[in-house]
Order: C-alpha cells, then sequence, then structure tokens
C-alpha cells in the first residue's frame, strides 16, 4: 500500500513537471492525448516555457524528473530522423552539458575514496568540464605529470536511480498484469535490464575494468581507441583515466574543418562497434557522441564504458545468420533461423513469418539512405512480432538500442549511409573465422582433447559400475530383458562404431 502511495505521488509530480514545463504534449506518445487539455488546465505553464522551443521544454522537463529520465533524452537527442533535428539539437544538452554540483563536493569524494589528500593526489585539479546525469569530469594533473581525466559520481545519484527504477517496476508489473499481449513484450524483464545496467554504472571500478578490456580486444588497432585507466587514482566513485584530445564526433563543423573525411570517420565508428559485437561479444552500449570524439586521422576516441552489453556465441551466431539472411533477401532463411531459435513459436506458420520479413526488408535493402523510413520500419516490426507472438529478448535490447544511436550518429556525419553495407563484409569475415571449415576443425579438434581428458574419470566410473554389478548383481524387469536380447547383435555394432570414433578423436588430438 505504501509503494503504490509512494509511485502514484511520483507520477502526479513528473505530470506536474510537464506541465510547468508545457510539455504535456509528451502524453500522447502514450496514447493520453485526450488528457492533455484537461491537464493543462490544472498545470498552467511558467511564462517563460511558453516561449522555448518543444526541444528546450522536453529537456528542462527531462532535467527536473532526475538521471533516469535523463537517459531517455540522451538516446533520442541521436535520432533526429526520428524526432526532427531542431529537438535532437535541443536535447544533445543533456549529454554532457547538465548543471555541475560544486567543486569542493568533488574533491571531499575523492579524498574519501582514496583516502589521501587531494594534493597527494593531483598536482592540479580543476572545475567541471562536463556534467551528466550520473557523474562529472574534472581534467587534472598527476603528481607524477599526468595529464588525466578524473570522473566523480553525483552525491546521492544511487538513491535518485533506485527511486525511479521502483517507478518503473511498480508500472511495469501493472501492465504486465492488466494490458493484453503485454506480458510478450517482458516489461518487468526490461526494467530488470536496465536496474542491473546502473548498478553497474554506480560503481567506476567495474567501468574501470571495462575500459580495459575493450582496449586489449582492441590491441594493435588504431581506429578505435581507449583511454587508459590509472588503477592507483580509481575507486567505486571516482575513476581517472587518461586525457584524450579529439573533436568531438557531434561537431560535424569541427571535423570538416580538421579536413577529416567524415566517411572514414563513420566507417571506422561502425566497424569498431560491429567488431565489439560480433568478434568480442562485448560492445560500448552507451555511443552517443558526448562519449565519442575524433582524432586528426579520424580514429574514434572513446570514453565512458560505464553500460557495456555481452553476447554469448550462440546469440551471436543467430544475430550474423539473422543480418547476412536479410542482406541477401534470403527472407526464408530470416524466417528459419527466427524458429531454430525459438523466438517465435514453433505453432506459427514459417512461410507467412517469411513473407512478413519480406514486407520488412525490401523496403530498406538496397534504396538510398535519406529514402529509408526508420520509423515506418520498426512500426512494421513492430506489427509482425505482435501478430506472431513473438517474446521480447531482453538480452538484445542494449543492442537494439545501441544500433539505433550508432546509426543516429553515423547519419549526422554522412546522411546518405547505409549501416548494412558497412556490415555486411564485417559479419562475413567473423562468420568464416568462427563457423568456417578450419573453425568447425578447431571446434573438433577442442572437443576431442576434452574427450581425451575426461576418458580417466569415465573409465574409473565404469570400471566401478561393473564391480558393483559383479557383486550385487543387476536385476532387470523381464521386458527390458526381452528388449536387450533381441536388440543384441544391433547394439553390438553401435558399440563398435562408437569405440571406432572414440579411437579416431583421440588419434586426431595426438597427430594433428
Amino acid at each position: 500500500m505504501f509503494r503504490t502511495l509512494r509511485n502514484l505521488l511520483r507520477l502526479f509530480r513528473i505530470v506536474r513537471i510537464l506541465g510547468r514545463h508545457d510539455a504535456l504534449f509528451l502524453l500522447r506518445v502514450v496514447n493520453l492525448g485526450s488528457l492533455v487539455p484537461v491537464l493543462r488546465l490544472v498545470f498552467w505553464p511558467r511564462r517563460a516555457s511558453k516561449r522555448q522551443r518543444p526541444g528546450e521544454r522536453i529537456a528542462a522537463a527531462l532535467q527536473d524528473l532526475g538521471p533516469a529520465f535523463i537517459k531517455f533524452g540522451q538516446t533520442w537527442s541521436t535520432r533526429p530522423d526520428l524526432i526532427g533535428p531542431e529537438i535532437a539539437a535541443d536535447l544533445a544538452k543533456l549529454r554532457d552539458r547538465l548543471q555541475p554540483f560544486p567543486t569542493p563536493l568533488a574533491i571531499a569524494t575523492i579524498e574519501k575514496e582514496l583516502g589521501k589528500p587531494l594534493i597527494d593526489v593531483f598536482a592540479e585539479f580543476g572545475d567541471p568540464v562536463a556534467a551528466a546525469s550520473i557523474a562529472q569530469v574534472h581534467y587534472a594533473i598527476t603528481t607524477d605529470g599526468r595529464e588525466v581525466a578524473v570522473k566523480v559520481l553525483r552525491p546521492g545519484i544511487e538513491q535518485r536511480f533506485q527511486r525511479d527504477i521502483d517507478l518503473f517496476f511498480w508500472l511495469a508489473g501493472i501492465a504486465e498484469r492488466n494490458v493484453p499481449g503485454m506480458q510478450r513484450l517482458k516489461p518487468v524483464a526490461v526494467v530488470q535490464k536496465f536496474a542491473d545496467g546502473t548498478i553497474i554504472e554506480m560503481d567506476l571500478t567495474l567501468e574501470a575494468a571495462a575500459a580495459d578490456e575493450v582496449a586489449e580486444n582492441f590491441t594493435g588497432d588504431s581506429t578505435y581507441q581507449v583511454p587508459a585507466v590509472d588503477w592507483e587514482r580509481t575507486s567505486q566513485r571516482v575513476l581517472t583515466l587518461q586525457r584524450v584530445a579529439g573533436i568531438s564526433i557531434g561537431d560535424t563543423a569541427a571535423i570538416a574543418a580538421a579536413g577529416i573525411d567524415p566517411r572514414e570517420v563513420v566507417r571506422n565508428l561502425l566497424w569498431g562497434f560491429l567488431h565489439q559485437v560480433f568478434r568480442d561479444g562485448f560492445f560500448h552500449g552507451d555511443m552517443h557522441p558526448g562519449n565519442l570524439f575524433v582524432d586528426a586521422d579520424g580514429n574514434i576516441l572513446a570514453v565512458d564504458f560505464g553500460i557495456m552489453g555481452r553476447l554469448d556465441l550462440q546469440t551471436r551466431r543467430y544475430l550474423a545468420d539473422l543480418m547476412l539472411a536479410f542482406l541477401t533477401r534470403d527472407y526464408r532463411r530470416v524466417a528459419e533461423v527466427h524458429f531454430e531459435a525459438g523466438y517465435v513459436p514453433a505453432n506459427k506458420s514459417l512461410d507467412a513469418f517469411a513473407q512478413a520479413c519480406r514486407a520488412i526488408g525490401e523496403p530498406v535493402l538496397g534504396r538510398p539512405a535519406h529514402e529509408v523510413s526508420i520509423a515506418r520500419l520498426l512500426g512494421q516490426l513492430l506489427r509482425t512480432t505482435e501478430t506472431f507472438a513473438m517474446e521480447t529478448q531482453p538480452q538484445l535490447l542494449l543492442l537494439q538500442k545501441t544500433m539505433v544511436v550508432a546509426e543516429g550518429v553515423a547519419r549526422s556525419l554522412d546522411a546518405n549511409v547505409v549501416f548494412w553495407e558497412l556490415a555486411q563484409p564485417v559479419i562475413e569475415e567473423w562468420m568464416w573465422d568462427t563457423m568456417g571449415p578450419a573453425a568447425r576443425l578447431r571446434e573438433a579438434v577442442t572437443r576431442g582433447a576434452d574427450l581425451a581428458r575426461r576418458l580417466p574419470d569415465v573409465v574409473t566410473t565404469a570400471e566401478k559400475v561393473l564391480v558393483e554389478a559383479s557383486e550385487k548383481g543387476v536385476r532387470l524387469h523381464d521386458d527390458s530383458l526381452r528388449i536387450l536380447v533381441a536388440d543384441n547383435s544391433r547394439r553390438d555394432r553401435q558399440i563398435q562404431v562408437l569405440l571406432a570414433a572414440v579411437i579416431g578423436l583421440l588419434l586426431a588430438v595426438l597427430f594433428l
């Protein structure tokens, strides 16, 4: 009862903030547009808000609503093709231009976390240069003379996020229990994914470990670079990284003025992302322009690894198979991949689903990017998933969101970029490396070696069973005995084949 009352009061406050900033029109997105005229009579907007652009009103309202809502605004700021360039530009201010908290509070956090006075850690420490929803960044110089960027969590941020996450869980639970068809979309599981991600974001040592892992994955590849972690000056609420010098990937004018080819930047960005997804199974999940910079050679300099995604090998193979089937317009294979993965119930029609996939793919593939309606594509996909009772896959939600953001960033640099064309060679190469003949031979040898390692244990177990059987005897049901006698000759042949296979695998392990 108390939780329900608390969340109802939170909803009331959300509507009041939207009204104060003259942003009640957002309720139309969730099919509550009919309430807007009535609510405007109750929640009068401020006079200053009436003079602002719609995007400015939305951005101001999201700032007042808190960090969880700011993240939604950051995501949409990368999609001018969906919300318009003016609103996208206004929402872009939510990336790293929020109100910072005072520098003395940041210094107090650093001294408490590192257990030392600031002067023993940094020779110089400046005011914040960027402030986002969870943390802010200061430039500093270490006592040994290195230029670094220091990220410090906002005071009390954990409690603010927890309040909003509890609201999201409450709303998701109500929707899942009472709205027809909502169980298929798994809203509670989706919120759980979001909650799991925020827990990681609140521990900057985990972000440091993620940055370290990505840097290791791109060793020797200068097209995608990650700043080095200063572990001595890093803790749960403080992260110190090598300072990077570059142009924000969102500053297209500066990139052009520097003589950098935007198409090269797009290629490096998308190839870096695709290698993370397919080759590494570990990808940057927050690729908005505030976290991406470009050096003089068009290489990507990535920061902020608080939101990361992982995909196991089986999921990556499914995705690669699916994307290549779409690229080659093999819609029956697209359907088969969905059925094989269990994403579409087995009682649905394979042919009908292949037809639906054709309706999604044909309007997109092979056409110039500026002629493609992403909103229409997403709408078709949503209707298709509902028609065929496809369940939401929570493990793919971050990837889907990141692909949308990455595509939006790429299009801000090159409006005609075709994501699929850049993706195809990367996916084909990865599939050959992981699913080609050489890969399958390596997999067979690995399994053979594993079998050889386990064979002594298998023999020991079999020996124990035989000893116990000889000492105590084995009682069989009369029907089982008749079946064993009838199938004796066939089982002898199967045992011979099995022994031959085991011997062959052992020889392969020993001599290949």
